[in-house]
């Protein structure tokens, strides 16, 4: 199937965003510029462009004529809760209005919005609790930023530590080895690479420390292994282990003699489908422009999995501990087996006012403006803070200048290495912010880029689509609030559906751009939540669940993605389980 150039599409919401008219905000910011060039959105196209993306079929004439709406429209209410007004044409639905609300869902060009793998660097720079603390309450390599959570061998887990700048396996015991892999389990092809040392020369046998994918278990893996010889010697292997049978994929190469102890090695692994390619090399040196090992596993097994380290001291290992430091691991590029991926032909606009059930002839007027139109909608900003979103900065208005598109992170890092929430708009943009309430909150060097998850719905809602904001706690009823929890009770707009006691709602009527808010934790600095997460619905994914948009901690910004969490509505995951209120803007 064809589609419209992604420079084109991703041009046409910038310059759209520019011309918008402005509504409900009496200083209302001014809408993103086109960039001269804006790059495009990546979509399929191979490793090289693993990001996320929105298309839509090309439009011509014949899309335009069904829509140009030159019958009378017809207005009815609908029995419902929250009640909602339904206007079509023809016979055939052309808008969608709640009482009380500023949202419109309205039919239009069917897109697809997909989310892919992040790049990320893990580099280690986090204090963990100390290993005297029980059993349960240890965290052996904690969490990688933006790339899930560490998970390390089962047997052996006190050898595994981190230092600031370090993560840390001590090989004690000759003959077993050590595996810590990150928990993403749908991992195809990747560009990764690690950087790691040991503190010794073996005496009596070798030790390895080896770059895994395709990780399934310690029993099926593919690795790229560097043997560290006792003579100083360093030879590198491509191997895959299928339920414990290990098969070389080439002969084994020397890359050097003479080899100190404390010498920084680094691995390079690219797989793309069949084909996979590996590489080492000493740190301090520069990266070699080829490849030592360029195969095709004519039966590839191990078609996804994890990415991680391997490492061992062989038996007869006589100097132990040895001591693997591992300073960085690094995924440039990665592809998910099954993305997610949400495809219909919903838009979702916002009246200047919410809607008192009334029809008249200027909101008749508006609804036929709105046909067909392709100007930036709810779900079009919203998925312009994805991974891989090309950066938009505002020509005129306080963020002049500065970026007010592209792709989010969550927030920094604290010492412990998780990010810490916090970041607002406009904080995003570095700019400080006078809220309707004369409230000033000034910019943030350390937020730059960030948005956690009501700052993602306030910056989607609020400044590009101008929904009045608060500075923190509002119960108006008028403006959007800082936090979750407030934004479940008193956010502009209606309660579509709310849990009963501890049973998530059915939503039967949610629809596209519906704020979903979470019990996802159980509490707050030590404060009880009835409700600690937002997110925007986004419609049914290729296999009719329900699945939503939000900024988290563990993906390292907005995402619709199952890391960290299943971005979904349906099933027995977090926030499907945790779901409490539904509310439309």
């Amino acid at each position: 199937m064809s589609h419209t150039s992604r420079r084109r599409l991703l041009a046409a919401f910038a310059a759209s965003a520019a011309a918008a008219p402005l509504t409900g905000l009496a200083a209302a910011p001014a809408r993103a510029a086109a960039a001269a060039d804006v790059p495009a959105f990546p979509g399929p196209g191979g490793l090289s462009s693993a990001r996320s993306w929105v298309t839509m079929a090309p439009l011509g004439a014949a899309y335009f004529t069904p829509v140009a709406l030159t019958t009378p429209l017809t207005a009815t209410v609908l029995s419902s809760t929250p009640t909602r007004t339904e206007v079509t044409s023809g016979g055939k639905r052309v808008a969608l209005l709640t009482h009380g609300a500023r949202t419109v869902v309205l039919p239009g060009p069917q897109r697809t919005f997909a989310e892919n793998k992040r790049p990320f660097v893990d580099d280690f720079q986090r204090t963990l609790p100390d290993l005297a603390l029980d059993e349960e309450d240890r965290v052996y390599w904690g969490t990688s930023p933006g790339g899930g959570r560490w998970v390390t061998s089962e047997t052996l887990k006190t050898d595994f530590s981190v230092v600031p700048g370090t993560g840390i396996i001590d090989l004690t015991t000759a003959g077993y080895s050590r595996h810590a892999s990150l928990r993403d389990d749908e991992i195809t092809d990747v560009d990764v690479r690690c950087t790691a040392r040991f503190d010794k020369i073996p005496i009596g046998q070798a030790c390895s420390f080896a770059l895994t994918f395709g990780y399934g278990s310690t029993q099926n893996h593919y690795r790229a292994r560097l043997s560290f010889l006792t003579s100083g010697a360093v030879e590198m292997r491509l191997e895959k282990e299928v339920n414990n049978d290990v098969t070389p994929l080439e002969t084994a190469v020397t890359l050097a003699t003479g080899v100190p102890a404390g010498t920084d090695w680094t691995i390079r692994v690219r797989r793309d489908g069949a084909r996979i390619r590996a590489k080492a090399w000493q740190s301090a040196s520069a990266e070699p422009s080829s490849w030592a090992f360029d195969v095709t596993d004519s039966t590839p097994t191990l078609t996804k999995g994890r990415v991680g380290l391997r490492a061992l001291a062989n038996d007869g290992c006589t100097n132990l501990p040895v001591r693997l430091s591992v300073s960085r691991l690094e995924v440039d590029a990665a592809n998910w087996a099954a993305l997610p991926t949400v495809t219909h032909g919903d838009w979702v606009r916002l009246l200047p006012e919410p809607f008192d059930g009334t029809w008249t002839a200027d909101l008749e007027q508006m609804i036929r403006g709105w046909a067909g139109s392709t100007v930036p909608d709810v779900l079009a900003y919203a998925a312009m803070f994805l991974g891989g979103a090309p950066a938009v900065t505002a020509g005129a208005g306080p963020a002049q200048g500065r970026q007010v598109l592209g792709e989010a992170g969550y927030g920094y890092l604290d010492a412990q290495g998780y990010r810490l929430e916090g970041a607002d708009f406009h904080e995003y943009m570095k700019v400080g912010w006078t809220f309707p309430d004369g409230t000033y909150k000034g910019p943030s060097s350390k937020q730059v880029g960030n948005l956690d998850c009501s700052g993602y719905t306030r910056m989607v809602y609020g400044y590009h689509l101008s929904v009045p904001l608060a500075a923190e706690e509002d119960t108006s009823g008028t403006r959007i609030p800082r936090k979750s929890r407030h934004i479940a009770d008193h956010a502009p707009g209606v309660v579509v559906d709310r849990a009963t006691g501890t049973t998530p709602p059915a939503a039967a009527l949610l629809q596209p751009g519906d704020l979903v808010l979470f019990n996802a934790d159980s509490s707050d600095d030590g404060v009880s939540l009835t409700v600690d997460h937002v997110g925007i619905y986004v419609g049914l994914d290729g296999g009719g669940k329900r699945r939503f948009l939000s900024s988290r901690k563990t993906v390292n910004g907005p995402t619709m993605s199952d890391l960290g969490g299943a971005s979904l509505l349906d099933g027995s995951g977090t926030y499907a389980k945790t779901l409490h209120t539904v509310r439309r803007i």
